[in-house]
């Protein structure tokens, strides 16, 4: 069996209210139209973390995959940079969408979306609200952003979370000025909004080889708002929307007991509950093979419901 071709995107730009979201495009091979997703990335991401092999096996299964970075990140414009309000982003992601129906390589009624991380959380949002939105694929999302990080960081480590919110607070009352938190702390005990400092290494790699534009911080109102964030409320609304939902088996991170109760809450048969085994939250970005293999049964099940 030959290898897969390789996929070269073609640099695009989205307009998102008024802002330029920088996308890379990947299409298939022949001339459409295709079957096609959008794919955006979790917390603090660039366009460059994770999500280009994901894009480039869609290609490779004859869908054209559309990878943005959100407005305030990585190319895109907007201000303040590196603030993440989860409402902004999926309506990046709806105008991304937007974007694909006026495409002529593209079939405007087969359009999915992916998520990992965070924007794992926002496809199940997104697939419940537009219809425009045939398939999703979710990937070790975050279903509850309090429940997440009240598990995540334990009782200490949270109190601290919340004075550091309420120092920013008032700054940004103060001054105007927005302060910003960590991805991940330095050290066990500081401030980061996960608190992973082996996850900071790991990103720290990934600056290095694949996303020189990430940034390891957001600011303070981003992880507020992450605080106020659920799927919950969507979930029995994806009854008309094909649905995969891909955990780690060993996700501290976002929680797969968390993402599995969510799973069980979509009502119908149309949904599939992915296991990536011997995994965590961290796997999905350390290991090429097993994103890859990640990857191949997201593009079956778009295949399957494109």
């Amino acid at each position: 069996m030959s290898e897969p071709r390789t996929v070269t995107p073609t640099p695009v730009t989205v307009p998102s209210e008024g802002e330029r979201l920088s996308g890379l495009l990947y299409l298939p091979d022949g001339p459409g139209p295709h079957p096609a997703v959008v794919l955006a990335g979790g917390w603090c991401y660039v366009k460059e973390v994770a999500q280009p092999l994901f894009a480039e096996v869609f290609a490779q299964s004859g869908i054209a995959a559309l990878v943005i970075d959100y407005r305030y990140f990585g190319g895109s414009t907007g201000e303040p940079r590196r603030h993440i309000d989860p409402w902004k982003q999926i309506e990046d992601y709806r105008n991304a969408v937007s974007f694909l129906q006026a495409r002529d390589e593209v079939d405007a009624g087969r359009i999915g979306a992916w998520g990992i991380s965070y924007s794992g959380g926002h496809v199940l949002i997104l697939g419940a609200l537009d219809p425009r939105v045939r398939a999703v694929c979710s990937v070790v999302p975050v279903i509850d952003g309090y429940d997440n990080l009240r598990l995540a960081h334990g009782t200490v480590s949270f109190r601290a979370l919340g004075t550091a919110l309420e120092t920013a607070r008032q700054r940004l009352y103060d001054t105007g000025e927005h302060s910003y938190i960590d991805h991940q702390p330095v050290e066990l005990g500081a401030v980061g909004t996960f608190p992973f400092p082996a996850s900071r290494g790991v990103f720290a790699s990934i600056k290095e080889s694949e996303a020189p534009g990430y940034v390891g911080d957001a600011t303070a109102q981003s992880t507020e708002m992450l605080l106020a964030y659920s799927v919950r409320p969507f979930l029995s609304r994806l009854v008309a929307t094909p649905t995969l939902m891909c955990v780690a088996e060993g996700d501290d991170h976002t929680h797969w007991d968390l993402a599995a109760h969510a799973y069980e809450e979509i009502p119908g048969p149309r949904k599939k509950f992915h296991v990536v085994p011997r995994s965590t939250h961290l796997t999905l970005y350390q290991d090429t093979e097993v994103r890859r293999k990640t990857a191949l049964v997201a593009a079956d099940w778009f295949t399957e419901h494109l």
